[in-house]
């Protein structure tokens, strides 16, 4: 599984260019992004959706195994150690804890004017930042388009993920995939009842390279791998794709639903094998998030990589109730290279992040 260059190495090789002053992307390029992003949202306002704004920089930052945010330190008086600050990795703590409020408030007391209501649906074009990731399809820097509307579950979310991508893409409706089902037409295991064992004979099978580093203790890393190499280059080729119930280890902040066998109530939008979109069920129980995010750091230490806060000001919010709630985050710059017809990032980007 081929990563992405390191941003350091990129930084160097740009180093000496002389015309790294330039955009990369054409005019004609950054207009029709323009456009897009107009029309994305049109497609929110329309359905009642109201635009927010919040932090880019902030204290608390997503837990996750694979995700590293960018870090820096805000000075405090003279002799007293700087405060630990993060670029945002995703608006999604700061989102919740808006619907956390109006939720809150709308308990507290019923307001006679109607401009004071707290709203249902939300959403953001935010810019997000995600450390050592840098390549055609990435870059540390980015545009997501994330958005939550209360009283929606997972049949909800997907419903409106795929009328977004139907109205920014041409390439027809959005089809539905279980993961388990993707797993057993293009790897021929379950994913979520097959062993370690199992995984390993299967990447032998398809003769995938596997890298040094993985080791036979790491099934979801022998998960990841079958997926990155067999099923997501699959998905979405004839049309969009929505692949949904997810393993439960990788729930992140969705809800887990206990069938036969446990699946995250999770999705993911894929065109032409890319991934647009992430999508939850959302996880209400505060104390399930701070196991998990418990869980999460001891498997980033196992990595070799720093720890993140566990505490937040989200599970502050999500202790006074988060309401049932859906939320969907999209990569815009992605959606935009599709709809563009580009090959790769540079091209709908003013400025990527070699040339930042």
């Amino acid at each position: 599984m081929k990563r992405p260059p390191s941003w350091l190495s990129v930084l160097e090789e740009t180093e000496a260019q002389r015309d790294d002053y330039l955009p990369t992307a054409s005019w004609n390029n950054l207009r029709r992004r323009a456009a897009l992003l107009r029309r994305v949202r049109a497609f929110f306002d329309e359905r009642g959706f109201l635009e927010v704004e919040t932090p880019v920089l902030s204290a608390d930052t997503v837990v996750d195994r694979h995700l590293d945010p960018f870090q820096t330190g805000v000075p405090r008086e003279p002799g007293r150690p700087s405060r630990r600050f993060w670029l945002q990795t995703s608006p999604e703590f700061a989102m919740k804890r808006l619907l956390v409020a109006g939720n809150v408030t709308s308990d507290s007391a019923t307001s006679e004017n109607a401009e004071d209501e707290p709203p249902t649906a939300i959403y953001q074009i935010a810019r997000v930042f995600r450390l050592d990731e840098f390549g055609p399809r990435h870059n540390p820097e980015f545009t997501m388009v994330e958005w939550y509307r209360t009283g929606d579950g997972l049949d909800e979310a997907m419903q409106l993920t795929g009328e977004l991508c139907e109205a920014t893409l041409d390439r027809g409706p959005a089809e539905r995939i279980s993961y388990a089902d993707a797993f057993a037409e293009h790897v021929g295991v379950c994913p979520h009842t097959g062993t370690t064992e199992e995984l390993i004979a299967a990447a032998e099978r398809h003769e995938i390279n596997v890298p040094g580093s993985m080791s036979e203790m790491d099934r979801d890393g022998w998960l990841n791998l079958l997926f990155a190499e067999r099923v997501q280059p699959r998905l979405g080729v004839k049309q969009p794709t929505l692949l949904y119930d997810y393993p439960a280890n990788q729930a992140a902040l969705a809800v887990v639903r206990h069938d036969s066998s446990p699946v995250a109530e999770r999705f993911e939008l894929f065109v032409d094998g890319l991934e647009l979109a992430n999508g939850y069920h959302e996880l209400l129980d505060a104390d399930e998030l701070r196991r998990r995010n418990q869980a999460v750091n001891r498997e980033r230490f196992g990595d070799g990589k720093r720890t993140l806060p566990e505490q937040s000001r989200l599970l502050k919010a999500m202790d006074a109730g988060l309401p049932a709630c859906a939320g969907v985050a999209l990569g815009f710059d992605r959606l935009a290279m599709l709809a563009l017809g580009a090959k790769t990032l540079t091209e709908v980007i003013a400025f990527p992040f070699d040339r930042a």
